[in-house]
């Protein structure tokens, strides 16, 4: 595989740190620079922290992998080959690793022995697509997307016809409920710091955008608005939210600065971004204090400390 070429800021303030607001500033620390930590992936997805290890984890869909990287030796080893092809990932309110596997059309949950169980792989009696991201709320429910990109080939798993539309789905307590329907590939969700909020990527839509919903005291939806049209060019995929309510969002057109990630404020407003050289399909905040941003760009990770904390999963 070609190696993407890639060479570290040689001063600081690094350059591939963009403000195009003033309120971007104070996120940014000027003595940081974009680290690449790995190269060698088919297509990254997926990056969850586990601080009680020291390490990242996160997906190599077309390789069927899911990769390890430990903080102290920096080395990078296979966490779970094999793992149904594996795409977004988080942690549950007990720190199990939840995985949307498009190959198991599941999401899959697993202990701290190391066993993998089913969390959820059919919704009235039917199968779903491929789950492609997911969160956690901290009720302990757990809420993910559904598209059928893991179904369409036989690159990010087995091709198939979808039995399901592509919903929004809440679980809890083994029971699966809608919490979203009509959206067109929904992808990379995300709550407000305070849950009130949920945000869903509509990755197919024209132009593509970030959607906004109110979380009802019965964990329903409503009030579905555009919060964030990404404009012609613009491809969101995964994101997550910081303490302060802005949102790190994966970014990607294989044009420069459009490859990386498009941070914005809790209106809506642009107001950074940090350049690469490989579209950004997913990030997450990890780190002795969650303010180090782990970006997993297409065959690379990197990562990038910043001024601001990513909102605790568990």
């Amino acid at each position: 595989m070609n190696e993407i070429e890639w060479k570290a800021s040689e001063r600081y303030p690094d350059p591939r740190i963009v403000a195009l607001d003033d309120s971007f500033k104070k996120y940014h620390m000027p003595l940081t620079k974009v680290e690449r930590l790995y190269t060698g992936s088919r297509w990254a997805e997926g990056p969850v922290w586990f601080g009680d290890h020291r390490c990242l984890i996160w997906s190599d869909i077309p390789n069927n992998r899911m990769l390890r990287w430990d903080e102290e030796t920096g080395n990078v080893t296979v966490f779970r080959q094999g793992g149904g092809y594996a795409n977004g990932n988080t942690r549950d309110r007990k720190g199990r690793l939840l995985t949307c596997e498009h190959g198991g059309r599941r999401v899959s949950r697993t202990g701290p022995s190391g066993r993998v169980s089913t969390l959820a792989d059919r919704y009235q009696g039917k199968r779903l697509n491929s789950p492609n991201d997911i969160v956690c709320k901290s009720d302990g429910s757990v809420w993910f997307t559904d598209p059928t990109f893991g179904i369409l080939g036989w690159y990010e798993g087995h091709k198939a016809e979808p039995e399901l539309p592509m919903n929004v789905y809440r679980w809890k307590a083994g029971e699966l409920t809608v919490v979203a329907e009509g959206i067109s590939q929904p992808n990379g969700l995300a709550f407000s710091p305070d849950e009130k909020l949920l945000y869903i990527v509509e990755s197919r839509a024209t132009p593509r955008k970030i959607l906004s919903f109110d979380v009802t005291s019965n964990n329903t939806l409503e009030n579905r608005r555009v919060l964030i049209d990404a404009g012609p060019k613009g491809t969101p995929d995964g994101f997550r939210v910081d303490m302060d309510g802005n949102l790190w969002c994966g970014w990607g057109m294989g044009e420069a600065g459009l490859d990386g990630v498009h941070v914005f404020n809790p209106q809506g407003k642009l107001i950074g971004r940090i350049d690469l050289p490989e579209r950004c399909a997913n990030l997450c905040f990890g780190g002795l204090h969650r303010n180090r941003l782990f970006m997993a760009a297409s065959t690379s990770l990197y990562s990038l400390y910043v001024n601001t904390q990513g909102v605790p999963y568990f």
